[in-house]
């Protein structure tokens, strides 16, 4: 190599401290919709994999892992107590670290760990003997570790990927002239109290870089100890003797036997296995991976990346040193589930089979017809030109009444005359939607039979939905969409939707697609639909749920129906009063928040809010000087918590945090529910018809989306306002019923609390009765504070609340300690509750799961965790899933119930929302006080309690006004 060639870069990156800092750095929560397996750290590490492929384009890469436990290197043989404090790590964390292990070898990756030390020891090796075998060579080590600053020379850098910087040991110790040769001593000086080094009291980063940088080394810092005073001075003396000990365990080892050499770590992204990681990525759910991945392979050499794929070089040169990464995994939800038996196998992609047929004419369909009354069943799917079936055009029919074959009768296309129209079609196929004697499959049914009732046809009969199958089986899914659960179920890849319409403006209408192609698509949807079928129909018995999924989840399908169908009626009118009047408002806010700011600037920006709130008076730009309460990425956090805190402390004399609080609740309402509700509106109906959907909240309750009415605030006076704008059609009412208090009766019910069943049986103010239990004060003589309490106590038990949370709910009166004593007080007066809450968590630890009151399950896996915090967090999941749950039931009987009833005795009541533990109804005035009652009656008897449920029930022409 010439002295004018630019120098070779090895990236080493320290993997274990990428994977945690992915971890925290990106939400938990993200999960796998296909294996179900947790991904946030999995998603956070490879994308920073990515951007080092793509940005920085190294020429050899490696990573270097910790293989040891924190008890298990030679420094804990040293020192016994070395990371003994640690904490174990999440149980989510472990198999996210061998999901990134497997990525790494399929990209061939070389992974380097060695028994007995760290990883750093293995990084150091790597390096001090790469220094001297390859002078020429640039060497990266991505992280920002303060251990391995020791390592810092010409050559060497220790790089933060993260912010594209490379960093110095000045930096990382904020102390200005330290050099690499000072690190050992400083990090000896400070000790570390993660991993529970010693170092010397009193003596933190900065003071130890200073004495290194003034002194050079320990040895010249103590033969000049006259020269420190006070209290320093003798915190030194005091801590001499364990110096050799610290210096022991903070030194790096760099005489590793590391099999490596760097040719092994070369990289070559031409020749990554694109497809293969893309299907990785894609059951991952990581669609931005997807896309960059080829993207870093089409711009090394303007090849496609099917050609690439093509290529039998390796990508990266290696294989894992040392460590064994586990094979690509099975899905662990399926094999679990399913026994290890799957799905027999599908081929690659079953439309490329002769089982899938376009049916055009009458002879064929009628010939078809006959197959669906022989067989008794049919899966049935629908091919729309838009995703609201109120007024989308039906495009197509597919069906299948045999696993491997498939139907597509088009309806509408660009090939129209070919094949029969949508009425038809609807006239052959309506008898037997209607027929009753023949059960109907699908994937999503209620879409299905609202665009089939909007073209004239009432599906009746049995029902079978393979996604709420999917749901009843394991609500903890975080996907129920067929794609998803062919990959996973099944393991079979349908053919995307986007290859057929394509996206964003470019996206065409599904009537647009050719119709071999279409046929191929819609086919396979009835045909994996029915192959899901027979696998979940028979674990729903395996696993006993075969009563809730057919007395409450398929009835609930035609009550969700009809409600989308009938949708509620919405005056823009109204709307555009209440946008009015909030946008006036929010002008006169953003002016007086103005006035009580330092500078002018922008209340949407968090950043320049930051900077008004926390800089000092003197700082450019100037702000109040108010000290931060947390961090976020990028800068001190301004999110609702922190702003509300600020608000109600009273050491803060600025009034701007209470009205940036205010600012954003009038935006929202504006942005989020006014706007949105009008642009909601459909134009031919002049309704609101949203979705609700039964297979996304894993305690079964229901969710609502496009727009989510059940997110209506109501807690505000201008929140409330937005029910103004629900109204009844002329002559008509709406009606609203709506349970009380009804977790806590179930909790009654549920927890057999001889106190509490008495309260409720009383008819009592409960929050009152409950205080009067906890206090010891007749209940004429409870005070509203400690009504107040007992009520944060109610709710709050429910979901596991905590001393700190109870203290934070009642206001800077009230201490943790206070709030301990409550809620100590609370269990022992209704000490059955205790004993309640104590066997939900049981159940969870024995069973893996609990039930609810009609045995909908719910996966609680964090109850194993190692973790306190997690395993906490699932002990409040399986008390909160057993009664928010069975309030669930509770809610979904009684819809059913009067759904199969009020019609009989009251054809023109329609329901029109349900919120959570309310249903409304829509209803002839001169009905509306019999159909009041009526649903009072039966939403009363819905279930048989220990205590007595209550119904609280008005009726109004808008919705605000029927409470």
């Amino acid at each position: 190599m010439s002295e004018s060639s630019p120098k070779k870069t090895l990236y080493l990156i320290d993997g274990h401290a990428q994977f945690f800092r992915a971890y925290h750095a990106i939400r938990s929560g993200l999960s796998s919709p296909v294996t179900n397996e947790p991904t946030n750290m999995t998603f956070g590490f490879v994308g920073m994999l990515l951007k080092v492929l793509r940005e920085y384009k190294p020429d050899y890469l490696a990573v270097v892992i910790d293989v040891s436990g924190d008890k298990e290197s030679f420094r804990s043989q040293i020192y016994p107590e070395y990371k003994a404090n640690r904490e174990e790590p999440p149980s989510d964390l472990r198999p996210q670290i061998d999901r990134c292990l497997e990525i790494l070898k399929q990209m061939h990756v070389p992974v380097l760990g060695v028994e007995g030390v760290e990883a750093d020891d293995v990084i150091a090796t790597v390096v001090r003997r790469l220094e001297k075998k390859h002078p020429e060579l640039a060497i990266r080590i991505v992280s920002r570790d303060k251990d391995l600053s020791q390592l810092l020379s010409e050559h060497v850098q220790l790089f933060d990927v993260h912010k594209d910087v490379a960093v110095t040991a000045a930096e990382i110790f904020e102390t200005p002239g330290l050099e690499p040769r000072h690190v050992q001593d400083v990090l000896t000086l400070m000790g570390d109290k993660v991993d529970n080094v010693p170092g010397i009291a009193g003596i933190g980063p900065k003071t130890a870089g200073q004495l290194m940088v003034q002194y050079g080394t320990i040895e010249n810092l103590y033969a000049h100890i006259e020269e420190i005073k006070g209290k320093k001075r003798e915190n030194l003396e005091k801590g001499k003797e364990g110096i050799a000990i610290s210096r022991q365990l903070i030194a790096l080892k760099c005489d590793v036997d590391v099999p490596f050499e760097v040719e092994e770590a070369k990289v070559e992204v031409q020749s990554l296995p694109v497809e293969e990681l893309t299907e990785t990525f894609r059951q991952l759910g990581f669609h931005r991976h997807q896309d960059e991945l080829r993207a870093i392979v089409l711009g090394t050499n303007g090849q496609a990346a099917g050609e690439v794929e093509k290529s039998s070089a390796p990508g990266v040169s290696t294989a894992v040193k040392t460590v064994e990464t586990k094979p690509a995994r099975d899905d662990g939800f399926a094999e679990s589930l399913f026994g290890g038996g799957v799905a027999e196998s599908l081929p690659a992609r079953a439309a490329d089979s002769a089982g899938y047929e376009c049916i055009k004419d009458r002879k064929a369909l009628e010939k078809f017809i006959k197959e669906i009354r022989k067989a008794g069943f049919v899966a049935i799917d629908t091919e729309t030109d838009g995703l609201e079936p109120v007024s989308a055009n039906l495009c197509g029919v597919c069906m299948s009444v045999k696993t491997g074959t498939g139907v597509y009768v088009p309806t509408r296309s660009q090939e129209q005359t070919s094949h029969m129209d949508t009425a038809t079609v609807m006239e052959l196929l309506k008898p037997v939607l209607e027929d009753g004697k023949v059960r109907k499959i699908g994937h999503n049914l209620k879409f299905d039979m609202n665009v089939l009732r909007k073209h004239g046809a009432q599906v009746k009969g049995e029902l079978f939905d393979t996604m709420i199958a999917s749901y009843v089986v394991d609500s903890s899914r975080s996907s129920h969409g067929m794609d998803a659960l062919a990959l996973a179920l099944l393991s079979y890849n349908c053919i995307p939707i986007d290859e057929l319409i394509g996206k964003g403006a470019k996206q065409k209408g599904f009537d647009e697609v050719p119709l071999d192609r279409a046929t191929c698509y819609a086919a396979e949807d009835a045909d994996i639909t029915l192959r899901l079928y027979d696998l979940l129909s028979k674990q729903v018995d395996v696993m006993r749920l075969r009563k809730l999924f057919e007395e409450v989840e398929m009835p609930l399908v035609s009550v969700l129906a009809d409600m989308e169908f009938n949708g509620i009626k919405v005056d823009p009118d109204e709307l555009d009063r209440q946008g009015e009047k909030l946008n006036a408002k929010i002008t006169e806010l953003k002016r007086t928040i103005a006035e009580s700011s330092p500078v002018p600037f922008n209340p949407d920006s968090p950043k320049q809010l930051a900077a008004v709130l926390f800089n000092k008076p003197g700082d450019d730009p100037p702000g109040l000087g108010i000290k931060s309460l947390k961090r976020g990425k990028t800068g001190p956090s301004t999110d609702v918590e922190v702003l509300e805190k600020l608000a109600s402390d009273p050491t803060v004399d600025s009034p701007l945090p209470a009205m940036i609080v205010e600012y954003r609740q009038m935006t929202k309402l504006v942005n989020t529910y006014l706007v949105a509700l009008k642009d909601a509106i459909n134009p031919v109906t002049k309704r609101v018809h949203a979705k609700f959907n039964q297979t996304v909240a894993a305690t079964g309750r229901l969710s609502s989306s496009d727009p989510n009415l059940q997110n209506i605030p109501i807690r505000t006076d201008i929140g409330r306002e937005i029910r103004r704008a629900f109204v009844a059609e002329e002559g008509k009412v709406l009606i609203t019923a709506d349970y009380s208090q009804i977790e806590l009766r179930l909790l009654a019910h549920l927890s057999d609390d001889p106190a509490l069943i008495t309260a409720f049986e009383k008819g009592e103010d409960i929050h009152t009765a409950v205080a009067a239990q906890i206090f010891g004060v007749p209940a004429e003589q409870v005070t509203s504070g400690q009504r107040n309490s007992a009520k944060m106590v109610n709710f709050g038990i429910i979901y596991g609340i905590t001393a700190f949370g109870l203290a934070r709910r009642l206001g800077k009166d009230v201490t943790n300690e206070d709030a301990a004593k409550i809620i100590a007080d609370y269990k022992k007066r209704f000490s059955r509750i205790d004993w309640f809450l104590d066997q939900c968590v049981q159940q969870a630890i024995q069973r893996g799961y609990v039930e609810t009151i009609l045995g909908r399950r719910r996966a609680v896996p964090q109850v194993h965790a190692r973790n306190p915090q997690e395993r906490a967090l699932g002990e409040r999941v399986a008390i909160n899933s057993v009664v928010q749950g069975s309030a669930a039931d509770l809610i979904k009987l009684a819809m059913i119930n009067l759904h199969r009833e009020l019609p009989a005795k009251f054809p023109e009541a329609k329901l029109v929302i349900q919120i959570h533990d309310e249903l409304v109804y829509e209803a002839p005035k001169k009905k509306a006080e019999a159909v009041k009652e009526f649903v009072v009656d039966h939403m009363q008897k819905a279930m048989s309690l220990k205590v007595p449920l209550v119904v609280e029930s008005a009726w109004s022409t808008n919705w605000i006004d029927a409470k």
